[in-house]
């Protein structure tokens, strides 16, 4: 802010001094406004419109995020035809509870116990009350009756401990604290709640860390799985580790999950978790670009990414042509959907041959609306540009991996699998903050890919955790399905 001296000053020294100063107060409002326009549109940026997820738009966002998905006309709930879920009578139930009348209807006489029939029958499902049930192993000494000598039998090998948890216990503290996300205090909490067992934090650590030594074959059997795979959604996210940010990164299939934790992001942290140097299938991304330096796979980007990000250019320049881009790429989805349903494999050439013209001229109009920046004289580096023009000059390079979708029908419209096995580790560093060492963050996520990869192939979890701590690993399906 200028003083009333300092205008005094230039009014003094004449003509030319005014003029520089203007020309300066001139400049200082253009920077100023640039950076308010960058701060509006930063402002400006949600789940609905950015890669921001629906957790950080804060209850103060008073616009609702609308879907992209078109109405169908149906009523909502379950459709003709789906196969529901109802709680239906057993044959053969555990107990039996007779409820005879003591009285007649009729006269008022006792009725006894006399010859009676079954007139209706109603079942309760519940949980019997719950406790914990000691079990005593004991090594018995035998003598030989031939020769005298004196044999002594051998513990299980799980019975390793005079006194410990037993399989039952162990797998329901992983359950908790991996699957369920409790804190190690609200696990013990719970185990106290339910079974009346007071234990310590130490002990659910112990168990969690035995679990996760058990999975290091299991865990590099389902990376030389997704190696292996036609198709595997890639991502990260940020997590806290020791209170250094760290990189959780996941690759996938519906029926496979991988985890890994890395102090990188890019192309250090990719080389380290050794998957997509090597594959040689379809990588689904949300084009990241160390993504983009392994050409011995075929890439495809998410399109939900992209319809989120013709939504923020739409709102900031108001001009038709990301908003006709999105409804190209929902139209050829909705074909796409159609035609598997028929059980096709892929669009006829006619169909691709139109999708594509229609692309090309929608490219060139929005690139003639969005001309990339000039160089000025002596300027040097890389040119700045606008995020329109950055988006265009994706879809334009990436024609193939945007459209991926319509050539191949292996390959979902976006990678919003990979999403979903993201979203719960964000959930646990909610809950729990973040990781006190890296040996936690790794048993975390090499146990939670286990366990996400049971779910995927509908295996019950719980069963199979127990399973593991009686000596037996319950292995998933390693098919290479994408």
């Amino acid at each position: 802010m200028l003083t009333r001296e300092e205008i005094e000053t230039a009014y003094n020294a004449g003509l030319e001094a005014i003029i520089a100063l203007i020309q300066q107060l001139l400049e200082q409002n253009a920077a100023l406004i640039k950076r308010v326009d960058s701060l509006e549109t930063r402002l400006n940026k949600d789940s609905h419109n950015s890669h921001k997820p629906p957790s950080s738009d804060g209850h103060g966002k008073t616009t609702r995020t609308r879907s992209e998905r078109k109405k169908t006309g149906r009523a909502s709930g379950g459709q003709t035809g789906h196969v529901g879920t109802t709680l239906d009578m057993v044959e053969h139930p555990d107990k039996v509870v007779e409820h005879r009348a003591e009285h007649c209807q009729g006269c008022g006489a006792a009725l006894g116990n006399g010859a009676s029939h079954v007139a209706e029958r109603r079942q309760v499902f519940d949980i019997p009350p719950t406790e914990l049930e000691v079990t005593e192993h004991q090594s018995m000494r035998s003598t030989c009756e031939s020769c005298g000598c004196e044999t002594v039998g051998t513990f299980p090998e799980q019975v390793s401990q005079t006194v410990q948890y037993g399989a039952g216990v162990k797998g329901l503290l992983v359950y908790w604290n991996t699957q369920q996300l409790l804190p190690l205090e609200r696990s013990c909490e719970v185990m106290s709640d339910v079974l009346g067992v007071s234990l310590s934090e130490g002990t659910v650590v112990n168990a969690v860390s035995q679990c996760a030594e058990q999975l290091i074959p299991v865990e590099t059997q389902i990376k030389a799985a997704l190696i292996a795979s036609d198709v595997v959604h890639f991502d990260e996210t940020g997590m806290r580790v020791e209170a250094k940010l760290h990189w959780l990164h996941t690759a996938g299939t519906p029926l496979l999950t991988y985890y890994k934790m890395h102090p990188k992001r890019g192309s250090k942290a990719l080389e380290a978790i050794g998957i997509l140097p090597v594959f040689e299938g379809l990588a689904m991304h949300d084009a990241y670009a160390s993504y983009w330096l392994y050409d011995d796979c075929w890439h495809a980007l998410c399109n939900a990414h992209l319809l989120r990000d013709l939504t923020a250019i739409a709102e900031e320049t108001a001009q038709s042509w990301p908003g006709e881009f999105k409804t190209l790429l929902i139209e050829v989805k909705d074909e796409v959907e159609r035609r598997r349903k028929l059980s096709g494999k892929r669009l006829d050439w006619k169909q691709r041959r139109d999708y594509e013209g229609r692309y090309a001229k929608l490219l060139a109009l929005a690139q003639q609306a969005h001309p990339p920046p000039e160089r000025a004289v002596g300027q040097r580096g890389r040119l700045k540009q606008t995020p329109a023009r950055n988006l265009l000059d994706r879809l334009d390079k990436h024609r193939k991996s945007v459209m991926a979708f319509m050539y191949d029908f292996r390959v979902p419209f976006d990678n919003n699998l990979a999403e979903r096995d993201l979203r719960m580790m964000k959930v646990k560093q909610k809950i729990s903050g973040c990781f006190r060492s890296s040996k936690g963050a790794e048993h975390f996520c090499r146990i939670r890919g286990y366990i996400s990869t049971l779910r995927k192939q509908g295996i019950p979890v719980l069963n199979a955790l127990r399973s593991l701590f009686e000596g037996s690993i319950v292995m998933p399906a390693l098919g290479f399905s994408a």
